[in-house]
């Protein structure tokens, strides 16, 4: 079992910075960690992913270039790091753990955080 918990959200400005953490307790061992994404009213999706080394990432093309995954495994912790935020970016975050390589569907996610609520304001 890994028990991911989300911290770090919070309501910021368009332009604005956030960064998101998630310490995982339990079996800490995972292939790959997630990020997700639900706005109101929609779907939810992922955001970035990270492979155990850090080496390998992926990130959604709407946050590309804005949001960095890392992961500080002595410390079993992963983080996202957002910077100019928009708007759009409100939605509650979700931290997940995948025991499959190259995980991106929701489905191949094991243990999923409570999320974070992130609020963008205009």
């Amino acid at each position: 079992q890994v028990q991911p918990v989300e911290s770090g959200g919070g309501l910021v400005q368009a332009g604005g910075s956030l960064r998101l953490s998630c310490a995982a307790s339990g079996r800490t061992f995972t292939s790959y960690m997630g990020w997700f994404r639900q706005a109101p009213g929609k779907e939810r999706e992922i955001v970035a992913n990270i492979n155990w080394s850090g080496r390998n990432t992926y990130y959604a093309d709407s946050v590309k270039g804005r949001f960095t995954i890392s992961r500080d495994n002595a410390k079993n912790t992963v983080y996202l790091q957002m910077n100019s935020l928009k708007p759009e970016d409100t939605a509650v975050y979700y931290c997940a753990a995948s025991l499959w390589a190259g995980a991106r569907s929701q489905s191949e996610y094991d243990y999923w955080g409570q999320g974070t609520q992130v609020t963008v304001s205009s």
